[in-house]
């Protein structure tokens, strides 16, 4: 540590560091627009000039190193006067357009100018003009006159996203920011460069001139797609979700969104949303009131359960649902007489897990890992701010090797990727375990060849020192998935390394954690989706898009006598006979466990659209007209109370019960049926009803694939 004068105040900040990073410890602002505490030092846009004894002219603060004993005045005539003759250079191409830029009441550009800026301009040639660009669905470029060449974009995207999809072109006046060849943007990631852009350049495109942000009520929310369990500021007006922005949490998401997590709100207002109830009668579908609806449903159920017994009747939950619904959804089954619940919607086997699979370390962690073996995941689609965090942890040397089926672009060097068919991922993992044999001396956990490949890997894992092993979705779903975790355990322990699962979905944890699993005599997901059923309760499951059996699921579920569909949206109208409106995680309180068993709250952010009721609310209400005891609760509050019996509170998941092994020997015969993995931007019910995100690259290719 060293120690420097800043405005007359002693700081002691590391060696290496620059003055910006001592004014931040110390709590004095210097403006800037081009540095972020993110990314790389540019020094570009010399807003930040700061005067330095001995020095003969002002220095940007964030390019200039520490010194011990260097003294440096913010606030003095010299730093004031070079602050404002940079601002008076930035404004003199700048448009005059702050009435209509959607930027306005959170520009830093228009921020500083009130500061910095003088109250006439000097300048009398014309302005220039950039033309404007199309970059896709999510980002608009309309107003590139704006720009004033921070390049935080630029940098964002080599350095965080991992893809340079945006560059400079030109000198002096004639510089520009663009794609090149007419590219669009297409990183998972890209609205981040919306929110770090510090003047009206880049713009949301969905939002664009639908509000002003001095009109929106802010408030806090967990995003409910991926396990990351992304925090998010909601900004509403007149009941209505507008934007959705990152709240800064430095252990969860940092200062990121994925695109998913920020634009799929608009399947909120979308013509898809059901408002009312309704129930299918001689064909068709008529709206009735909340009180009819659910007494056809309990009277349903009544019959069902005297007629073929309640293990006739089951329900699949969504691993989207928050831990208060799945509790109630499976309280409700059990007290009705029913063990057929359950949310492993797109798994190929139904081993019992041995403790709660999650994530093996704190999010955070992923950053500082120094090995990692990932199997079985397109890591940068399907967890996008593990994939950043990981390529963090590349820049720092970690070698990452990827098992999987295909080959994937993940934007980070890897060390090596293995493309073998899912169907033998067990024995591609039994070489990989064989090679680390040779040099341990251990006993195998199962027969295998030790290929150049897989000893490139073992020797890989076996240096080093924070490694983890992470299985992905497609390992979860997979017909051989026990297997396949049996001897990456064994891999683990031999190396000294930790598995984790990374989990599909915002709740996939929770749900182990509270038992949302059929127990003895009751169905499995694969079983009630072909037909074991009579009466099926689907919470939040849309079967031909959120399970493994697809479009069999429909005709099993046509066989049965009674299908009740709660969800936002008008979903399964096809084989349903009601349909109840819940809300999304929008319109009700509760709560997601992440894949690192953090359990994080949210509220309602805005009044519940017509008749739409939360879930917990309905399942409540539904289980005292069945008489089913003890589910009175008033308040989500109350339910999180009663989940503390099953180890789960208001903060984290019971560290003791989070373990990540199955029971099972390992089987090295091949998987017959290939694992099902939902797409980036088919997850979900909100994302694949999110008009700017299925326009996206990645969506259309999806759809082409599914075609």
């Amino acid at each position: 540590m060293i120690e420097i004068e800043l405005d007359g105040k002693k700081v002691e900040i590391a060696e290496g560091s620059m003055v910006m990073h001592a004014a931040d410890k110390a709590g004095t602002y210097i403006p800037h627009f081009c540095y972020h505490k993110k990314l790389s030092i540019a020094a570009n846009c010399r807003m930040c000039l700061v005067d330095v004894e001995k020095m003969p002219k002002p220095m940007p603060a964030c390019a200039t190193p520490v010194t011990n004993g260097m003294i440096v005045r913010t606030k003095s005539d010299k730093a004031i006067k070079a602050q404002k003759s940079v601002m008076e250079f930035l404004l003199i191409n700048h448009p005059l357009d702050c009435p209509i830029c959607d930027q306005g009441g959170e520009c830093q550009l228009q921020d500083l100018a009130v500061g910095y800026g003088g109250s006439s301009s000097r300048y009398e040639e014309e302005k220039r003009v950039v033309f404007h660009k199309d970059v896709g669905p999510l980002i608009s470029m309309e107003e590139m006159s704006r720009c004033i060449h921070c390049t935080r974009c630029v940098r964002f995207g080599q350095e965080v996203a991992g893809v340079m999809e945006l560059g400079m072109s030109h000198r002096g006046e004639h510089a520009e920011i663009e794609t090149f060849i007419g590219q669009s943007v297409d990183s998972e990631l890209s609205g981040n460069m919306i929110d770090i852009c510090p003047v009206g350049a880049l713009t949301s495109k969905p939002f664009r001139y639908s509000a002003r942000t001095w009109e929106l009520s802010r408030r806090k929310s967990v995003s409910p797609h991926d396990s990351t369990g992304a925090n998010l500021i909601v900004q509403v007006k007149n009941n209505q979700v507008m934007r959705v922005v990152p709240l800064e949490n430095e252990a969860v998401n940092e200062c990121w969104l994925a695109d998913r997590d920020r634009f799929s709100y608009e399947a909120l207002n979308g013509p898809d949303r059901l408002t009312a109830p309704m129930i299918k009668q001689g064909g068709e579908w008529k709206t009735v009131d909340w009180q009819t609806a659910l007494e056809y449903v309990a009277n349903g159920m009544k019959q069902i359960k005297t007629t073929h017994g309640a293990h006739a009747v089951g329900a699949l939950v969504s691993p989207h649902s928050t831990l208060e619904e799945m509790y109630l959804a499976k309280s409700l089954l059990n007290g009705f007489g029913s063990a057929s619940v359950d949310f492993r919607l797109r798994h190929a086997e139904f081993a019992v897990a041995d403790g709660v699979p999650y994530l093996g370390m704190p999010i955070a962690a992923l950053s500082t890992l120094q090995r990692v073996l990932v199997v079985g995941s397109n890591l940068r689609k399907d967890h996008p701010l593990f994939a950043q965090r990981i390529r963090q942890a590349c820049k720092a040397g970690a070698h990452v090797h990827a098992l999987a089926d295909s080959a994937q672009d993940w934007a980070l060097p890897l060390r090596s990727m293995q493309v073998v068919e899912s169907a033998v991922w067990v024995q591609a993992l039994a070489d990989i375990a064989v090679a680390i044999a040779e040099t341990t001396g251990a006993q195998p956990p199962a027969t295998g060849t030790a290929t150049d490949a897989a000893r490139a890997v073992a020797a890989s894992l076996l240096g080093g020192e924070r490694k983890a092993i992470l299985l992905g979705n497609a390992v979860v779903h997979h017909a051989k998935a026990s297997s396949v975790a049996a001897v990456a355990h064994w891999i683990a322990v031999q190396t000294g390394a930790t598995v984790g699962f990374l989990t599909e979905a915002a709740n996939t944890v929770g749900a182990y954690a509270l038992g949302v699993l059929p127990t003895a005599g009751g169905f499995h997901a694969g079983q009630m989706l072909t037909g074991a059923l009579k009466a099926a309760i689907l919470l939040n499951v849309e079967p031909e898009l959120d399970s493994a059996t697809g479009s069999a699921a429909e005709q099993a579920l046509l066989s049965a006598e009674m299908v009740v569909t709660l969800s936002p949206f008008k979903a399964n109208m096809a084989f349903s006979d009601v349909l109840l409106p819940i809300a999304p995680f929008t319109e009700t309180s509760g709560s997601f466990a992440n894949a690192e068993g953090r359990v994080q709250s949210f509220h309602a952010v805005v009044k519940p659209l017509g008749e739409t009721r939360p879930a917990w609310k309905v399942l409540r209400v539904l289980a005292n007209l069945l008489e089913v005891s003890g589910m009175r609760y008033e308040s989500t509050q109350e339910v999180m109370s009663a989940m503390g019996t099953v180890g789960i509170n208001a903060t984290a998941v019971d560290a003791t019960r989070l373990g990540h092994v199955f029971n099972g020997v390992v089987d090295l015969t091949p998987a017959e049926v290939r694992p099902v993995v939902a797409s980036i931007y088919q997850l979900d019910g909100l994302v694949r009803r999110a008009p700017s995100l299925q326009l996206t690259a990645d969506a259309r290719t999806a759809q082409e694939v599914a075609a």
